[in-house]
């Protein structure tokens, strides 16, 4: 089990591996984990292009299990996962009484009853006492595993290839958002084509004490190709371009999905539970506000100049503020400064002019465009 919160980070299984690669590490989320190991923007291209390697190991695993597991994720969570085939996935999202939401998380249904909820490294306790105390009166077993698994990542349009030559598991078939239990370089693993990227790839969830010969495993079998270590910063900007939220950037406790512009994960229509679960009400109010005069929508802003945004920053128009950015970073794909924002719907369609942002009191204009920003080729 996981001890109390501590002023030392935790360490993954793999830590001595990056430092033995030069990462610079950073605390994140309680974890001491790699920013980089070089060059972000070299990884960042790597992945676009080659494939790069992720220890996603800070991330938290919850085991849900039981005859009634289905009936209390339906009712704990704003998805139908009960409707959710044995080896799929579904992004998802744990909310409060009142909307908002707690966390954006991925459901795997490994078995009949049983599903492994992977939610954020900063929520997942949250996470794991919300669905402990949700599963009050459910034949279900809510079960920590943040302790059972390594999770590594392989990401990126050589990433398929690589994985192919380390395992006989059935890639080919294996679609997105599904996974299916196999052996990789001889390492037991669940092999899950889910990622964080825009890119194709797959997660592998394994035993904390097979990580780092999986990870070298990987290492040597990309070699050939241009694989490399990556780190959370380029892992940021790449589900930037993409346009895929970040917990604490896009999403918050004081938002709904449908303030997000993620309604589509809310499923009202459930069989289970006669169709509630927490937060129901608040969330068809939400939904009926949304479709009436949407407050602001989040749209992708590309920069006309050189200048970075950076999350908190205004978006301005007509020298009234419209709106704030959730998440800015320079684009290595797109050569340009980017950033994800909430607007006013007045100033949300692509190509709104006059939009901008406010950088140290000097507005710098942007093009307000669809998200996402970058979308790989099938």
């Amino acid at each position: 089990m996981n001890s109390a919160p501590s002023s030392t980070p935790r360490l993954t299984a793999l830590d001595a591996v990056h430092r033995a690669l030069g990462a610079t590490m950073t605390d994140f989320a309680g974890w001491d984990m790699p920013l980089r190991y070089g060059s972000e923007r070299d990884e960042h291209l790597a992945v676009r292009t080659r494939a790069g390697l992720f220890d996603l190991s800070h991330m938290g695993e919850i085991t849900v299990t039981g005859p009634q597991a289905a009936q209390l994720l339906d009712h704990a969570l704003v998805g139908n996962i009960g409707a959710v085939a044995v080896g799929r996935a579904r992004y998802t999202m744990i909310c409060q009484e009142d909307g908002g939401i707690v966390d954006d998380l991925i459901v795997y249904r490994l078995g009949e009853d049983e599903y492994m909820i992977v939610a954020n490294a900063s929520n997942a306790q949250t996470v794991l006492d919300a669905l402990t105390t949700r599963a009050a009166g459910f034949d279900a077993e809510v079960r920590d595993d943040r302790d059972a698994y390594a999770l590594l990542a392989v990401q990126g349009p050589e990433s398929p290839g690589i994985l192919r030559s380390l395992t006989d598991a059935d890639l080919d078939g294996l679609k997105y958002y599904a996974g299916l239990p196999g052996t990789v370089a001889g390492v037991p693993a669940l092999i899950a084509r889910t990622g964080y990227t825009g890119e194709d790839g797959f997660e592998l969830f394994v035993e904390p004490a097979h990580a780092e010969t999986l990870w070298r495993a990987l290492t040597e079998a990309g070699a050939p190709v241009g694989l490399v270590p990556c780190g959370l910063s380029c892992r940021d900007t790449l589900r930037l371009e993409a346009g895929m939220p970040l917990y604490g950037n896009e999403l918050s406790t004081a938002l709904t999905p449908f303030d997000a512009g993620l309604g589509r994960v809310v499923k009202f229509d459930k069989t289970s539970n006669g169709g509630d679960f927490v937060g129901r009400k608040a969330l068809e109010a939400a939904a009926e506000r949304a479709a009436a005069a949407p407050p602001r929508k989040l749209v992708g802003l590309v920069a006309e100049g050189r200048r970075v945004p950076r999350a908190g920053y205004a978006v301005v128009a007509g020298g009234e503020v419209v709106g704030e950015v959730t998440s800015g970073a320079p684009s290595p794909t797109l050569g340009k400064p980017i950033a994800i924002a909430y607007v006013d719907a007045s100033h949300a369609e692509p190509g709104t002019a006059g939009v901008g942002v406010d950088i140290r009191g000097s507005h710098e204009a942007y093009e307000v465009v669809a998200l996402p920003f970058y979308k790989r080729r099938k």
